[in-house]
């Protein structure tokens, strides 16, 4: 389920990431933690996700955060750049891992599972496609919190 605070934090944090030619990947507050974590993955645009770029999110973000007293409590802010074996969220990223196994997990229970193992067969509007032991399966898309892919090899 998502935190009710994600819609007003993207808000903010979509136009700092767009000035610093960065996409927002994954934006996640773990409010279970103590202090609660905010956990946004971001990407360069234009080349490969630095340690700069993290942290200039960083400060600009939690300067704005802070400001508009969006997070009423303490919290940790953490920026990373999602590495192969994170989250698959692009386009380009479902194309480019087709037929890598994957990890599907959903926010409820869909033919009495919450995760999902199987060969990633793409994605459209309506569901995630994988091939689970010969068999196709369709996840509806509204329930699917994060496809990972899985480092089978490792």
């Amino acid at each position: 389920m998502t935190h009710p605070l994600i819609p007003n934090i993207t808000e903010i944090a979509q136009p700092i990431a767009q000035d610093l030619n960065l996409e927002i990947v994954n934006l996640v507050f773990l409010s279970n933690h103590n202090p609660p974590v905010l956990r946004v993955d971001i990407r360069n645009l234009s080349g490969d996700t630095s340690l700069d770029n993290c942290e200039k999110m960083s400060r600009l973000l939690e300067k704005t955060l802070d400001a508009n007293n969006i997070i009423p409590s303490a919290y940790v802010l953490e920026i990373s750049s999602p590495g192969i074996g994170e989250n698959l969220t692009s386009d380009r990223e479902f194309i480019s891992f087709k037929g890598f196994p994957v990890m599907v997990e959903t926010n409820i229970e869909y033919k009495k599972r919450t995760q999902w193992e199987g060969n990633l067969q793409g994605r459209d509007e309506k569901a995630i496609y994988i091939n689970c032991k010969g068999k196709m399966v369709a996840i509806p898309r509204e329930i699917v919190t994060r496809v990972k892919l899985e480092n089978k090899g490792e």
